[in-house]
C-alpha cells in the first residue's frame, strides 16, 4: 500500500470514532503514529548494523512491542489499548513518571542522549485524539503495512505532507503551503552543497529541501572513499533546519528519520528569534541556505526585536531574507524563494534589504516563476534569488520561466514538474539575453548591472510577464457594454431551456 492510499483509509477508519473531531485531529493523530514506527524501524536497523546498540526506548514501548507484536494474542485493543496509550504510552515516551506494580512513582524513560530526546519532545507535542480502541486498533493495523524496507514507500513520504494539506486545506485549516519538488530539486542542484558543508533550511515545512539536499550529498559520498560510517556522520551534521508549526515540524522529523538521519537536527521554534542577526554565533552560520520563507505573515514585536531598527520590516519574508544574508557564512551560496512583493517593494526596511543584499552578497541570479507555481495553495506570483557571499554584486541575471506548451495555469491534475525546468538549466549554462517574443523592447532573459538596478530604485520587476490591460470605459458606456453582454447571456440561456423542455415535451413554463 502507498503511504498517500494510506492516509486515505486511515481518514475513513477515524471517522467513526467519537472522539476524534475534524480533519485537523485526524492528521496530528497520523503523524505521532508514523513517527513512532519509523522511529522503531530506525531502531531495528541500527541493532543490525551495530552489535552493541541499545534501543532507547524501554521495553515494552517500543512501536514492534504494543503496535505490532509477534503473536496477535499480544495486540491490544478496545479499552485496553486506549488506557494504555493515555496513562502508559504518552507518559512513559515523554519522560513522566507512571506508578509502578509497587504504587511507587518511577521514571521508565530517563535516557538524555539526543535520540530520547527527540522522542520527548515529539510525544510532547502530540496527543492521542482516540476514544475508540477498536477503531485505532484498524488504524494501527493499516499503519503496520506499510513496507518501510521499500524504497519507492519511504521516499514516496515527500508526498505525503501534500495529500495531508490538501485535507486540511479542504477543512479550511490551511496556513502553508507545499513547494512543488521540481523547485526544491532545482534548487538544492544550482546551490550545489558539497561534503562537509552546512545545509540549512530555517523554515523547513517537512524537509523537501532539506531530502532534496540529502540525496545530492549522498551521491558525492558514493564516489568518495569515505567508508560508511564516516559518510553517516557527515550527512547526520550536514543537514540543520527549524520549522514553527508542530504538525510541519513533527512530519519533517519524520520523513528525514525515513531517509536514514539517526537525529533530525531540527530545532522547533521560530527561526526569527533564536538569535539577535548581530550576534549570531559561528556555529549558527550555514555554508548552503536552502528555503522557501513564509510570507503574507504579519511579524511580531519579538520578531522585529531581533533586528536593527533599519531592517525591521512588517512582513515575515523580509526578516527572513534579513537573516539569511546574516547567517550565510563567508563563500556560502543561497537559494531562496520569495514573492513579487519583495523584489517590487521600495518601503523603508524592503529597501535596505535589498541595498544589503547587493552589498553584502552578489546576487547573480533570479528565476522569476508564473503565477500558478504553488497551485492550489495560492495563486501569489514568486521568484528564485541565487546569491553567494563571495563579492558584492556586479551584475545580476534574470531569467523569465514560462510555462511549458499547452499548459495555460499549473494545477492538481497538471503540477510542475522536474522536466518543465530543464530549460532553466539548460539556460544557465549558457547564459544568453532572450528578447520577449511577445513584448516589442522587452526581455524573457537580460543581464542588469548593479548600477542599472540601483538607478531603478531597486525595484527588481525585470524581465517579467506581460500584464493583460483592461479597458477602462466611461460610465455611460460601461454600462452599455454590461446591458448587453446581460441579454447575450439571457437569449443564451432561453434558447438552451428551451430545447431541453422540447426534449422532455413540457412547455419552457412548466413547473
Amino acid at each position: 500500500m502507498t503511504l498517500t492510499a494510506m492516509i486515505k483509509q486511515l481518514e475513513d477508519i477515524m471517522r467513526a470514532d467519537t472522539g476524534i473531531d475534524g480533519t485537523a485531529q485526524r492528521l496530528s493523530q497520523i503523524v505521532w503514529l508514523l513517527f513512532l514506527k519509523v522511529f522503531d524501524y530506525n531502531e531495528e536497523v541500527n541493532e543490525i548494523l551495530e552489535e552493541d546498540y541499545t534501543p532507547v526506548i524501554p521495553n515494552g514501548y517500543r512501536w514492534r512491542d504494543w503496535a505490532n507484536p509477534e503473536s496477535k494474542k499480544d495486540q491490544l485493543t478496545d479499552e485496553k489499548l486506549i488506557a494504555f496509550v493515555n496513562n502508559m504510552l504518552f507518559p512513559v515516551l515523554r519522560g513522566e513518571p507512571i506508578t509502578n506494580e509497587l504504587g511507587e512513582r518511577e521514571v521508565l524513560f530517563a535516557s538524555e542522549e539526543p535520540r530520547a530526546r527527540l522522542v520527548k519532545g515529539f510525544m510532547a507535542r502530540s496527543h492521542n485524539y482516540a476514544a475508540n480502541g477498536i477503531q485505532l486498533r484498524k488504524v494501527i493495523n493499516v499503519i503496520n503495512e506499510v513496507d518501510l524496507e521499500d524504497v519507492e514507500e519511504t521516499h514516496e513520504f515527500n508526498n505525503v505532507y501534500e495529500t495531508l494539506l490538501k485535507s486540511l486545506q479542504s477543512a479550511g485549516r490551511a496556513g502553508e503551503f507545499y513547494t512543488p519538488r521540481a523547485i526544491t530539486s532545482f534548487a538544492v542542484r544550482h546551490v550545489d552543497p558539497h561534503i562537509d558543508d552546512i545545509v540549512a533550511d530555517y523554515a523547513c515545512g517537512t524537509g523537501g529541501f532539506l531530502v532534496d539536499a540529502l540525496k545530492h550529498l549522498e551521491v558525492q559520498l558514493r564516489d568518495s572513499d569515505r567508508d560508511p560510517i564516516d559518510q553517516q556522520e557527515i550527512i547526520q551534521r550536514s543537514l540543520v533546519g527549524g520549522e514553527f508549526k508542530p504538525l510541519p515540524y513533527m512530519l519533517c522529523v519524520t520523513n528525514l528519520l525515513l531517509h536514514g538521519i539517526k537525529d533530525p537536527q531540527i530545532r522547533f521554534g521560530d527561526s526569527l528569534t533564536e538569535a539577535r542577526i548581530m550576534d549570531i554565533s559561528d556555529n549558527k552560520f550555514a555554508d548552503c541556505i536552502v528555503m522557501n520563507p513564509p510570507y503574507g505573515g504579519v511579524a511580531t514585536d519579538m520578531d522585529k526585536d531581533y533586528f536593527p531598527a533599519n531592517l525591521r520590516s512588517s512582513e515575515t519574508a523580509d526578516l527572513f531574507m534579513a537573516m539569511i544574508i546574516a547567517r550565510l557564512r563567508e563563500g556560502g551560496r543561497a537559494a531562496v524563494v520569495l514573492p513579487d512583493g519583495f523584489l517590487f517593494g521600495t518601503d523603508g526596511p524592503k529597501l535596505e534589504i535589498k541595498r544589503q543584499l547587493l552589498r553584502e552578497c552578489n546576487l547573480h541570479t533570479i528565476i522569476r516563476l508564473p503565477e500558478s507555481v504553488f497551485a492550489p495553495y495560492t495563486s501569489i506570483t514568486t521568484n528564485i534569488l541565487f546569491f553567494d557571499k563571495t563579492q558584492s554584486t556586479r551584475e545580476t541575471w534574470f531569467y523569465r520561466f514560462d510555462k511549458p506548451e499547452g499548459y495555460k495555469h499549473f494545477s492538481k491534475t497538471k503540477p510542475l514538474l522536474p522536466k518543465h525546468m530543464e530549460v532553466i538549466d539548460e539556460w544557465w549554462d549558457n547564459r544568453e539575453a532572450i528578447p520577449d517574443p511577445d513584448v516589442n523592447g522587452a526581455w524573457k532573459a537580460q543581464k542588469y548591472s548593479v548600477e542599472e538596478l540601483e538607478a531603478n530604485g531597486f525595484n527588481f520587476d525585470l524581465c517579467g510577464y506581460p500584464h493583460e490591460e483592461e479597458e477602462i470605459l466611461p460610465p455611460d458606456e460601461l454600462i452599455a457594454d454590461y446591458k448587453s453582454q446581460r441579454a447575450s447571456l439571457d437569449r443564451e440561456i432561453d434558447e438552451k431551456l428551451a430545447a431541453i423542455c422540447e426534449l422532455l415535451g413540457i412547455g419552457v413554463d412548466a413547473e
